[in-house]
């Protein structure tokens, strides 16, 4: 009798993938930073189950936008306060942390429960070139999802 693998942590290798964002579209980009994160992307992929690699995505500042996004979308946090609902452009999201416009987009794709919260932290989101993970040797997204 066969028996149905499952993966668990001894068996499945994560790696450190390395993304630049520069000139790429948010909403594309974000989808593959998802899937890389999620593990949809290896053969052994297994809902609810952490088989995904860590995601390192420079150059932040650079994500494009189409159409009139850039000061149509309007990110929304709440201070907890009355009249404490603050907001801000996409535009000036961009001129003021561009980490955070990454970020919102991928966690807007993984799930909204424990297991997101934990995928979370997988992802790292640099608004320059550099990243302190060279220790982590990175491969490149190319080499990853060909």
């Amino acid at each position: 009798m066969r028996k149905t693998y499952y993966p668990n942590a001894d068996n499945v290798s994560k790696e450190w993938v390395l993304v630049d964002a520069d000139g790429e579209n948010l909403g594309r980009l974000a989808t593959k930073i998802s899937t890389l994160i999620l593990g949809k992307h290896k053969p052994q992929f297994t809902p609810g189950v952490d088989v995904g690699d860590h995601v390192i995505v420079i150059n932040a500042k650079g994500v494009k936008v189409t159409g009139k996004k850039l000061d149509q979308k309007i990110y929304y946090r709440e201070s907890g306060y009355q009249s404490g609902l603050k907001q801000i452009t996409l535009r000036d999201q961009l001129e003021k942390k561009p980490e955070r416009v990454i970020e919102h987009a991928v966690y807007g794709m993984l799930p909204h429960n424990r297991f997101g919260r934990k995928l979370r932290k997988k992802l790292k989101v640099y608004a320059g070139p550099d990243h302190p993970h060279q220790a982590q040797q990175p491969k490149p997204i190319e080499e990853v999802l060909s």
